[in-house]
């Protein structure tokens, strides 16, 4: 299998199964329930977890919780830690609804400090680290290789985190000294305060894979600078760290990225309340992880109307498929992982009636469902058979009236020779 990597520009090979395959994924800042754009990581290291383990790997997926942070210090100030657990909270409930598990580990920033202020603590004894009024700052002009995955030049590299007391400006924080008003803080021996950003996820990182592992996985919007100086501290502190950056597409919103600071954001709570979880693993899927995806009614009225001819393609009898036929799924996704083009092939599937391969490689995307037989309840079996009364005496006032009373329950009538099918709507 290969992956496309941010870090050499190029589909580099993974090792052979079983591997092993360590991940690890960049998770949500917790001061709000997540935006639909926080899902698509989360979506796409579950999917790739899911096939390698299909294709006989050995995976361990990492997905963190940054629950300290300058932006939940300014949602909720002198509450900060309540609001980090609620919204934790709120954000395993939410991904939970999409059904494709959890994690193998999912540590949270506030739970490993102790081996952040070591990594700093290394990092000292390097030279790449220095103190400036209980602020810690790694030095940039120290690393050469800065700049070498956002493919930024030193020398061109913007001010980060404006600091008279900085050595350099292009610096960054790897511990923030304690300020008033700042409700979550830890002794260090730099004095009271709390870890930057970045050093965070180095740190998680290693403590649950080792110091070298195969994939680090988030948006694109992660590269710089945060994922930039992730590499640079793990390696300035003679770490390996992650073979293959995977940073996918942006979700978009009539053509700008989705993000909450320009509030144009639907959280993911909302859309599945509004689209549930198979249309949106359907609209996840149809393009390929490092591609932008706009989010529109009209690509997922699609999806949904996809849900549907899969749900139905169920209620049929199946046929054999070809010898050889789930090759094909093989080659796509160990071919960088194209979900859109899997899709194309499930689909042709559904049509061809092949049912066994359907079934399997929709469990592959968390899309067992689609492949279950569900009945309507009794009340919407009486309004169909009501319904079809109405229409064997013309009357098709009550016919129609019975109609939408049968799909504001949530399932749809479908007429036949002399008799109907109820079909679950999506």
């Amino acid at each position: 299998m290969r992956i496309y990597n941010t870090l050499t520009h190029d589909t580099d090979p993974l090792p052979p199964a079983p591997g092993p395959i360590r991940m690890y994924f960049c998770g949500p800042t917790v001061y709000r329930r997540v935006h639909i754009g926080n899902a698509r990581p989360f979506v796409i290291s579950a999917w790739l977890r899911r096939w390698l383990r299909e294709t006989g790997y050995d995976v361990t997926l990492v997905e963190n919780i940054t629950d300290v942070n300058d932006k939940i210090y300014e949602a909720a100030p002198g509450h900060s830690a309540e609001l980090a657990a609620r919204a934790a909270a709120w954000y395993i409930e939410d991904t939970d609804r999409l059904g494709l598990g959890r994690p193998d580990f999912e540590p949270r920033a506030t739970e490993t400090v102790g081996q952040q202020i070591a990594l700093i603590e290394e990092l000292f004894g390097r030279g790449l680290a220095y103190e400036a009024e209980g602020d810690v700052y790694f030095r940039v002009g120290k690393f050469p290789e800065y700049g070498r995955l956002s493919g930024q030049r030193p020398d061109q590299v913007q001010e980060q985190e404006p600091n008279a007391r900085k050595e350099d400006p292009r610096d960054f924080a790897l511990w923030k000294g304690h300020k008033p008003g700042e409700d979550t803080w830890w002794d260090s021996p730099w004095g009271r305060g709390r870890p930057g950003w970045h050093i965070e996820c180095s740190a998680m990182a290693e403590m649950f894979l080792g110091p070298v592992f195969e994939i680090h996985g988030g948006g694109l919007d992660l590269i710089f600078p945060h994922h930039e100086n992730e590499l640079a501290q793990s390696r300035g502190a003679g770490r390996e760290f992650a073979k293959i950056w995977m940073h996918n597409g942006m979700l978009e919103m009539g053509g700008a990225d989705m993000h909450k600071s320009l509030g144009n954001d639907v959280s993911l709570h909302a859309a599945l309340n509004a689209w549930g979880p198979e249309t949106l693993l359907l609209f996840f899927m149809g393009a390929h992880w490092h591609s932008s995806i706009d989010f529109s009614d009209s690509a997922l009225e699609s999806a949904r109307a996809q849900a549907g001819r899969f749900r139905e393609a169920f209620g049929g009898p199946g046929v054999a498929a070809p010898e050889g036929e789930w090759e094909q799924l093989v080659a796509v996704l160990d071919d960088d992982f194209n979900t859109a083009e899997a899709l194309a092939l499930l689909h042709k599937w559904r049509s061809a009636g092949y049912l066994d391969l359907l079934r399997r490689a929709l469990a592959v995307f968390g899309l067992e469902s689609l492949t279950l037989q569900r009945e309507a309840p009794p009340d919407v079996v009486a309004l169909a058979e009501r319904r079809q009364a109405a229409r064997v005496a013309k009357d098709f006032a009550q016919s129609d009236r019975l109609r939408a009373e049968i799909d504001e329950a949530g399932w749809e009538v479908r007429d036949t020779a002399g008799a109907f099918r109820l079909v679950p709507r999506e």
